[in-house]
């Protein structure tokens, strides 16, 4: 430094004294220039304290020497202290070239900086909140500087500037919070716990509404939530906890549509190696949950990426037990906020139109949300697989259902192959519950859903073909679906149209359909999807035979009960009939009729077809039959189950002309032991009345002959050996016994006026198809086909 330099009014012994490398000999320089001060401000002479603060700040502080620094530092410390109070007026002068010294290399100049802006803010207090933006900006480089006697100095200052932050109601928040939210992205251990613990004093100052700026550093937040470090996350988690207690007191001033997509992000692991990433995923899902909770159809149009998040934690071990728990009660209390007013049309749509939505494959594009702050949490997360999603409209007035986003994501979950069980049953359960409240609008998407849905039939878990088959069901049956589009199915010979059965389901009104000729009186109408239905399921048996075998009677079972027996058996005898496969035809028939005549299902369809005495059941018989001809001896136990014992014998009769393989032989035992099952009760009691059941008894005798010698042949013997003498049943009154079976009998003649003729045709037709197609096989060297195993 130039000495001949008139530093006045700085005399040269302290000029002198301010340049020198000892420190007691600067002290004694910071000495005088406090006295020099104190007489400029009794006298009030600014200017001679501007020039003061001037030259120890441009000649001293910002020297190239380092003592000369180092005297430059500790002067304008004692000129804030000579200033007192006044200091407030000159504090940019004197903060400014402090705040320089923070970024010199030495460490003993930090350290002095630090010492001396320690001076000047304990003098200046709330004066220095105008300037604190520099000060927080200074603080957070030294929090994170390698020297501890710097770090510790920092320290000392940062808890100055919080108690007077603390002490102030004059605090600019919205100054303060763009910093914020710059450096609170910071990677740096030391300057994350720096800022986690400005965040928590600011949100604990009850003048200070820092809720009101969460939108912008949450994410900042949830990545603080990550660090390494155990004592930073549990200081982030208890500023998290004290930020969700404010929220559950105020959700009014909630600003949660801001926040909801940060929370989606956060609510997805992109690397669950990471033992941190499973508290961020749990404290965003816990969020989650409570934001659902307080804000209700706010976040509908954030639906589709909550559900993203959601859904494959809903699979998660007991090793997430609570992000399961948290994940679980955020689905559920979605799902609930989505009611029946979601299926009216909004402004948009009408606008739009009402034209079916892309059924393409891929993600739906993304908006941005003009949120400069979420833009850069995107970036910094680093999260490139997570999906990301924004409401449908970005300033919409009216909060409207994500209807399209949320079936996109639900189709996902369910093409890929890797999600969960019960995620795979939460899906289906949210398809089930949008086709109850939304079935309108859900029906624009049933095309793209239907083939997925037909595939999970083929899922592993019994519970989730229960939920598919109750989505299918209720496609099948609501009014909405209800189309005169001859394309709603696969087939054009589809000319059943079947109808709700027993009156309407709940909330729903009664649907008739017009009837055609070939569909029965008696067979409810159901909506177009139905027949497509019961069409692409025969398809799947026939594709998959394992399917059939393993899962077959329980999906027609379950069927049974979601819908109307009656339609289901009426639909499949009518699809079956112009089967192609006759092998399958006969084993899809031998599957109806086990389930027909065993399950507890059936119950009411077999007492229907068991008197025949409507014009309805005659009917539905008619159709059964011609279908069941498939398979002969599935035939004559639907005779038998209608009590056609007569039509019974005359195709026992003709199976003499069939071919008796070893299967046909296992379906005949079978049946003897049907005949003995509770099912039959009512048969075996009418052998008692021999005189008017004789072909009941000859039809027996005839399956007798068939069987060869075996249990079943000893079986069913020593039944026809309880048959007793017709003389020993004759009734006293012999004559109102006859009449009251001659009056049973007109009653069902009434109603049958069946041609039995035409039925044995039909029958001698399909079995002379399948005779030509054993043919076929033989003449392409298929003779050892298991069919032509004989006996």
């Amino acid at each position: 430094m130039n000495t001949e330099k008139d530093f006045s009014p700085l005399t040269p012994n302290i000029v002198r004294a301010l340049n020198d490398k000892l420190y007691e000999k600067r002290k004694v320089a910071a000495l005088e220039i406090e006295k020099l001060v104190r007489e400029f401000v009794a006298q009030n002479n600014s200017t001679q304290i501007k020039h003061v603060i001037q030259i120890l700040a441009s000649e001293f502080a910002l020297s190239q020497h380092p003592h000369s620094r180092k005297g430059g530092l500790i002067g304008l410390a004692a000129c804030s202290i000579a200033l007192g109070k006044d200091s407030g007026l000159y504090l940019k002068e004197l903060i400014e070239p402090v705040l320089t010294c923070f970024n010199d290399s030495d460490s003993r100049l930090r350290y002095y900086a630090c010492e001396a802006l320690y001076n000047i803010v304990k003098v200046a207090r709330g004066a220095v909140l105008p300037h604190f933006n520099l000060l927080f900006d200074g603080l957070s480089k030294l929090a994170a500087d390698p020297d501890p006697n710097v770090k510790s100095g920092s320290e000392l200052l940062d808890r100055l500037l919080k108690d007077i932050v603390t002490e102030s109601n004059t605090f600019d928040l919205v100054a303060f919070v763009p910093l914020l939210r710059e450096r609170i992205y910071s990677n740096n251990q030391y300057a994350r716990q720096f800022i986690i613990s400005w965040i928590h004093v600011l949100e604990s100052v009850p003048d200070i509404n820092l809720l009101d700026y969460l939108p912008e550093i949450l994410d900042g937040l949830f990545q603080i939530l990550g660090d390494n470090s155990k004592e930073i996350r549990r200081t982030c988690e208890v500023v998290l906890g004290e930020f969700l207690k404010e929220i559950k007191k105020t959700p009014s001033s909630v600003k949660f549509a801001e926040m909801a997509n940060i929370l989606v992000i956060h609510c997805q692991v992109a690397d669950e190696t990471k033992l941190t990433n499973d508290l961020i995923q749990l404290t965003a899902m816990t969020w989650m949950r409570e934001f659902i909770q307080l804000a209700g159809r706010v976040v509908l149009p954030y639906s589709s990426g909550i559900l993203t998040a959601v859904l494959p934690c809903l699979s998660y071990d007991d090793r997430k037990k609570n992000t399961k728990e948290a994940a679980s009660a955020c689905n559920h209390s979605l799902m609930k906020l989505v009611t029946s007013e979601d299926d009216e049309e909004n402004e948009d749509e009408k606008s739009r139109g009402t034209g079916s939505p892309s059924t393409a494959e891929g993600q739906p594009k993304m908006e941005g949300d003009g949120n400069d702050m979420l833009n850069a949490s995107q970036e910094s997360v680093g999260f490139s697989n997570i999906s990301f999603f924004t409401p449908a409209t970005a300033d919409r007035p009216q909060v409207n259902l994500d209807l399209d986003g949320i079936v996109q994501v639900l189709d996902r979950h369910l093409h890929d192959s890797s999600t969960g069980m019960m995620t795979r049953i939460a899906v289906l359960k949210w398809l089930y519950h949008l086709y109850i409240k939304t079935p309108r609008k859900m029906f624009r998407h049933t095309d793209s859903l239907f083939p997925i849905l037909l595939k999970t039939l083929s899922d592993e878990s019994d519970e989730v073909i229960l939920k598919d088959l109750e989505v299918l069901a209720e496609i099948a049956s609501s009014p909405a679906g209800q189309s005169d589009q001859a394309s709603s199915c696969d087939s054009t010979d589809s000319k059943l149209v079947l109808k709700v059965p027993d009156g309407p389901k709940q909330g729903q009104q009664p649907n008739a359909g017009p009837k055609t000729a070939d569909g029965s009186p008696s067979t409810p109408s159901m909506n177009s999807y139905f027949y497509k239905f019961m069409i692409n399921l025969l398809k799947r048996f026939s594709l998959e035979r394992k399917l059939l075998e393993n899962r077959g009677a329980f999906i027609i079972r379950q069927l049974c009960l979601l819908l109307h027996a009656e339609n289901i058996f009426h639909s499949m005898a009518d699809i079956l009939l112009k089967e192609e496969d006759l092998k399958f035809a006969s084993t899809m028939v031998q599957t109806l009729n086990t389930i027909l005549l065993t399950s507890a299902e059936l119950f009411q369809l077999r007492n229907q077809l068991k008197d025949l005495h409507t014009q309805e059941s005659c009917a539905l018989f008619c159709c059964l039959y011609r279908s069941w001809c498939h398979n002969p001896v599935a035939t004559v136990s639907l005779c038998f189950l209608t009590q056609n014992y007569k039509h019974a014998y005359d195709l026992i009769q003709k199976f003499g002309n069939l071919e008796v393989t070893v299967d046909f032989l296992m379906e005949v035992d079978k049946l003897v032991q049907l005949i003995e099952s509770p099912i039959f009760t009512y048969l075996r009691l009418q052998l008692l009345d021999v005189e008017n059941n004789p072909y009941l008894i000859k039809a027996l005798y005839g399956l007798l002959m068939l069987l060869p010698q075996s249990q079943a042949f000893q079986l069913l013997s020593h039944r026809l050996r309880c048959v007793p003498n017709p003389e020993l049943m004759r009734s006293v009154d012999e004559s109102k016994y006859m009449d009251s079976k001659q009056q049973v009998a007109c009653k069902r003649a009434s109603h049958t006026n069946m041609d039995y003729n035409e039925l044995l045709q039909h029958f001698d037709r399909v079995q002379s198809k399948h005779l030509e197609v054993r043919h076929q096989r033989i003449g392409r060297g298929a003779s050892d086909h298991p069919d032509r195993k004989l006996l």
